[in-house]
């Protein structure tokens, strides 16, 4: 069973910068097609954010292009968010997603990140 851990979320003023990391443990086989950045923030819908793809490519929702960065060490099988210049409407529960080689889905569980004004 493949589980997916995030962590490195917080508190932080805006301007501030955290890193989020996904981490997969339960099978030391697990690769992904794609890797997936969502958030969800009180009252609203869940968003997407970025992703990776195991060949590396990177893509961005426009709002935090620029000051997010998704990267990979496969090595560890973890990909993280780099969040810098961080706002008040980062704040959010951030989730990573895993489009796994074998076609299943993966989801953590969430990790929160508050930016405060």
């Amino acid at each position: 069973q493949v589980q997916l851990v995030e962590s490195g979320g917080g508190l932080m003023q805006a301007g501030g910068s955290l890193r989020l990391s996904c981490a997969a443990s339960g099978r030391s086989s697990f690769s992904y097609k794609v890797m997936h950045w969502y958030r969800q923030a009180p009252g609203k819908q869940r968003e997407w954010v970025a992703a990776i793809t195991s060949g590396g490519s990177t893509n961005y929702v426009d709002s935090v292009k620029g000051r997010f960065t998704v990267s990979r060490d496969n090595a560890k099988n973890t990909v993280y968010l780099q969040m810098n210049s961080l706002k008040p409407e980062d704040t959010a529960v951030y989730y990573c997603n895993a489009l796994g080689s074998d076609y299943v889905n993966y989801r953590g569980q969430g990790t929160q990140v508050t930016v405060s004004s």
